[in-house]
């Protein structure tokens, strides 16, 4: 690994390739704070006739929103950046052609990139591998399950009914791995263990592809990115970029999971509950912890790899801020059908407004709307309906409630207190602005509950490459 920056006068850029959103930061390389910050929604999201459970995003918006975010921060500071570190949302996948992956543009003395011979991105909540499809497939070498919007699965799901669209291809990675690879003009893809383990197919306790099994299954191989440590230097920038200097060291890209939680955890005794799009609730595991062998599919905790051969315990929801997402989608939809236009962000407010006026309610709320992996047929159900809690603050207060106690079956109070977990870090845009869900955290886990830490994805990786670069 390079040198420190930490004797130096410098900037670390910190970019995070959300699920709805595009985040940069720029982290001073002395002070080690954040000075600069830029947040650009992606809109990226492409609807689908075709396929019902596709879920894909249109790398070329996402690259916009990055765009946006980086004509945003300072220009005599872009200057003095000394290392990039990128991450964003694990499990998804695109693919590109090695040599045309993008196009270099310079237009009002600002260089940047624009996707070319690029595909679709397959995000992590695509669900066309059903239950049937995935058993068909070979069972891997190790100690995570495959699931739908997982890398590898949706290779194979494109292998068995559009075997022609890999053909065009020559890279695959997910889309944190693209601008890395666009950014260092690499000839291969390489990809991070956090990564790789998103993607399945994955050993973490060799750190290699399971390239056999996956080869006895006609597995195009030849797309399975290079493996490269986390934290490691990927390559440095062919061109500048933003004005930053061309040859500037960039990170092999990282889980968004992971920067997140090495943004705020900085005790053993802390677990972090991280909320956004979806929800993660995860400690450290000893140093000492290997993962088992197989995986346990019924489980609702996983394993996932974090820096230095260590792992993170982590019950990953597919249910987190999209709940309450979907609920207010719900609302406003029958608003229209009244002819009646209210402002989504006004709903929001009203609803928790709502929620905090009735501290408690007997209406039950089962909330894994969108399944779990380790549970793809559970569903949402209403139950103890009675005329009396039928107002908003009441079903308003039970979805909340039972966001978190979905939460809480998948990784229990006690099973915390039993790994030593001390205190609980609350954090992800869905918690932090909603009160109501911040109490009912409070309630359902009996730990002190800290909000208000910087916890990014975007600083965390910006964090990794000022320590370890």
């Amino acid at each position: 690994m390079a040198a420190s920056l930490s004797g130096s006068a410098g900037f670390v850029l910190g970019v995070d390739l959300g699920t709805t959103s595009v985040k940069v930061v720029l982290l001073d390389a002395r002070s080690e704070t954040v000075t600069d910050r830029c947040c650009v929604p992606t809109h990226s999201d492409i609807s689908s006739t075709s396929l019902t459970h596709a879920k894909e995003q249109d790398p070329a918006r996402i690259i916009a929103a990055l765009d946006q975010c980086m004509d945003a921060l300072p220009k005599d500071k872009l200057k003095k950046v000394k290392c990039i570190g990128v991450c964003g949302q694990m499990h998804g996948i695109v693919l590109w052609k090695s040599k045309s992956g993008c196009e270099w543009l310079s237009k009002a003395e600002i260089v940047r990139f624009i996707p070319k011979d690029v595909s679709q991105l397959v995000t992590w909540q695509d669900g066309r591998c059903s239950a049937d499809f995935l058993s068909s497939l070979p069972k891997p070498d190790s100690h995570q399950s495959v699931a739908t919007g997982f890398g590898c699965a949706t290779i194979f799901w494109y292998m068995k009914h559009r075997p022609e669209f890999l053909s065009g291809f020559s890279e695959a990675g997910t889309i944190q791995d693209y601008v890395v690879s666009m950014l260092c003009s690499l000839d291969k893809c390489v990809m991070t263990g956090q990564n790789a383990a998103s993607w399945g197919y994955f050993n973490t306790t060799s750190n290699k592809w399971n390239t056999q099994i996956l080869k006895d299954a006609g597995f195009p191989v030849q797309l399975l990115p290079v493996m490269v440590e986390s934290g490691a230097v990927a390559g440095h920038t062919s061109s500048e970029w933003f004005g930053i200097p061309a040859h500037t060291a960039v990170g092999a890209a990282l889980g968004d999971f992971q920067c997140s939680v090495y943004s705020c955890m900085t005790d053993k005794g802390d677990a972090v509950l991280n909320m956004s799009t979806s929800a993660q609730l995860t400690f450290g595991m000893p140093a000492e912890f290997t993962p088992p062998s197989s995986p346990d599919p019924l489980s609702p905790v996983a394993y996932f790899p974090y820096f230095h051969s260590s792992y993170l315990a982590v019950a990953a929801s597919l249910n987190g801020g999209n709940v309450m997402a979907t609920f207010v989608r719900m609302l406003d939809s029958w608003m229209k059908e009244f002819g009646l236009e209210v402002n989504e962000s006004t709903i929001y407010s009203r609803l928790i407004q709502s929620a905090l006026a009735q501290p408690d309610t007997d209406l039950t709320v089962t909330t894994a709307l969108l399944g779990e992996r380790h549970d793809p047929t559970s569903s949402a159900s209403v139950s103890q309906i009675s005329p009396s809690n039928l107002s908003l603050g009441h079903v308003t207060r039970a979805v909340c409630r039972g966001i978190i106690e979905n939460m809480a079956t998948m990784m229990p109070p006690q099973s915390l207190r039993a790994a030593g977990v001390r205190c609980i870090i609350g954090s992800g845009s869905a918690l932090s602005c909603n009160t109501v869900l911040q109490q009912e955290v409070e309630r359902v886990f009996p730990f002190p509950v800290v909000y208000g830490k910087d916890v990014d994805s975007a600083v965390g990786v910006a964090m990794v490459f000022k320590d370890q670069t």
